[in-house]
């Protein structure tokens, strides 16, 4: 292991697998707001020019998942590639009173130069305040310090692998549904008797 490996401020049995509405309030938030995270386990890292198979030992790894804090940019190059918008962007809401909290957006690593690159199985889902929910947050806490525009330079960073074949129904089987499949294809096969 690297001697960058921020797994070692988790407690032995303790996994990070936060919601989307967790990422939001109770790290980034914490973040953009200058407050202390408890525990402080996700990195700062400036996106740029890390490939995604190179976030390891530089950003929390959780199972097949790296995350990290990064300064809201509009470049995406790195030096193999970049990430591409998927055109996917997601509200994240409250659970208990549907308030708006912020905006998940997907995009997708590609090797190459852009806009030619080839498309790769890694994705990134950017985490950003919304503009609501940080100017009514700047204003309770009344900081005279912090600019408004703070809120919206900081994003939170879930980066993984994608194992999607893309079949393009987007349906997974079941072990059942598998093993059910399995035994439709023995009525093809002739077995001795």
């Amino acid at each position: 292991m690297g001697d960058n490996n921020n797994n070692v401020n988790l407690p032995p049995g303790f996994r990070f697998y936060p919601t989307d509405e967790e990422l939001l309030v109770h790290f980034l938030h914490r973040k953009a707001s200058l407050l202390p995270c408890h525990p402080d386990v996700i990195p700062d890292l400036d996106l740029f020019p890390y490939d995604p198979w190179e976030l390891h030992g530089r950003a929390l790894e959780e199972g097949n998942q790296w995350y990290y804090y990064s300064r809201r940019t509009q470049n995406r190059i790195t030096n193999n590639g970049y990430w591409m918008p998927m055109g996917m962007e997601e509200q994240v809401v409250t659970t208990s009173t549907n308030k708006r909290l912020g905006i998940k957006k997907y995009y997708v690593f590609h090797l190459g130069q852009t806009p030619n690159g080839n498309k790769t199985n890694w994705i990134m889902q950017e985490y950003r305040l919304s503009d609501s929910a940080s100017s009514s947050r700047s204003s309770s806490s009344k900081r005279k310090s912090q600019p408004k525009s703070e809120h919206s330079r900081w994003v939170i960073c879930r980066v993984y692998e994608s194992d999607d074949d893309e079949d393009g129904d987007g349906t997974e089987l079941s072990c059942l549904d598998e093993v059910f499949l399995s035994l439709d294809d023995l009525d093809e096969v002739s077995l001795p008797n």
